[in-house]
């Protein structure tokens, strides 16, 4: 690990008050660290300051409250926390789902909400400095996984320069709600989509969110619907026990009489970013959701898929995955 400075902050006046201080040194914050600093002792991240963000009070980045209009989560809620908290795991499972099965108990006692939303790439080409071709590392060294072991990466929204899959379960679970995220930055507090917080690769792989320097996560919002209850998060893995999806769903359903009024699909372990399935969804609407139909939503949802050499399975897994969690969530008692 290379020297940085540490340093703690009480408040968000504090961390607006450093602003920018006119150098090239790269800051970066840590809740939890248990991506950050394990980043760092690959030598992957490289910062020259590190905020430890902790002492900001519950008021600015803390607390879970639910209300009938829907929920709030603050990003230095810890992931144990907001999985095990009644409100979530009764009005909004698929969240409560999404955490539990995200990691270990010990990760999800330290991991921060805010933290986990900005996971990097579990990519062996990323996460090894020794391979100098990786573009989201090393912009325009260009991608290694394209020719090389790419089982785990990604078949939609990848591009020539980056196959890299996003690696997260609690993104999928905020998209299919259409979460909002609060966000503090030097000009202040400002509101965006969580859908659009995530940047497919394109030619500037190394860039993965719409975050600006000093941006700091301090929130969710999450609207309460008839589908919000009715969800659940399916996760496909190579063991039930620690491991990032090979192909994951988080589905929630507002069913009338069996037919469908509304539908949220959204994808993990086979995307670049967080991905949210419209067209699968659509294709539901007004419909009974009997096995034929569920089948049919699958099989959109990865219409534009285009795998390499050793990721062409997840296609069908994915598909497998969407169609099985679709009739998992019509069956549920709500």
């Amino acid at each position: 690990m290379r020297p940085f400075t540490y340093e703690r902050v009480s408040n968000l006046d504090a961390l607006r008050a450093r602003g920018g201080d006119g150098t090239k040194a790269s800051r970066a914050f840590v809740a939890g660290g248990t991506t950050l600093f394990d980043l760092m002792k690959l030598d992957v991240m490289r910062p020259d300051s590190v905020i430890d963000i902790n002492p900001l009070s519950a008021s600015d980045l803390g607390g879970i409250q639910a209300s009938e209009r829907g929920l709030r989560l603050g990003a230095l809620v810890r992931m144990a926390e907001a999985a095990d908290d009644p409100h979530i795991t009764h009005d909004y499972p698929v969240i409560a789902q999404s955490l539990t099965l995200a990691a270990s108990p010990q990760i999800r006692n330290m991991a921060s909400l805010g933290g986990n939303v900005l996971q990097r790439t579990r990519c062996h080409y990323f996460r090894d400095p020794s391979w100098a071709n990786c573009n989201k590392r090393n912009p325009g060294s260009g991608c290694a996984a394209l020719e090389g072991m790419n089982r785990i990466h990604a078949v939609l929204g990848a591009s020539d320069d980056c196959i890299a899959t996003y690696p997260g379960d609690f993104a999928q679970a905020l998209i299919a709600l259409d979460a909002v995220v609060e966000i503090q930055g030097r000009s202040g507090r400002r509101t965006l989509a969580f859908e659009k917080l995530h940047r497919a690769p394109s030619d500037t792989p190394q860039i993965e969110t719409v975050l600006e320097p000093g941006d700091l996560i301090t929130a969710f919002m999450i609207p309460a619907t008839a589908a919000s209850r009715r969800s659940a998060y399916l996760k496909i893995r190579d063991r039930e026990s620690y491991e990032f999806a090979l192909a994951s769903a988080a589905v929630a359903l507002d069913l009338a009489d069996g037919s469908v009024r509304d539908a949220r699909i959204a994808l993990g372990g086979v995307a670049t970013k967080p991905w949210r399935a419209r067209e699968a969804e659509r294709a539901l609407i007004g419909k009974k959701l009997d096995e034929e139909a569920a089948r049919r939503s699958g099989e959109i949802a990865f219409a534009g898929a285009t795998p390499r050499e050793h990721n062409v399975f997840k296609i069908a897994l994915g598909r497998e995955t969407v169609a099985r969690a679709l009739l998992r969530v019509a069956q549920m008692e709500v």
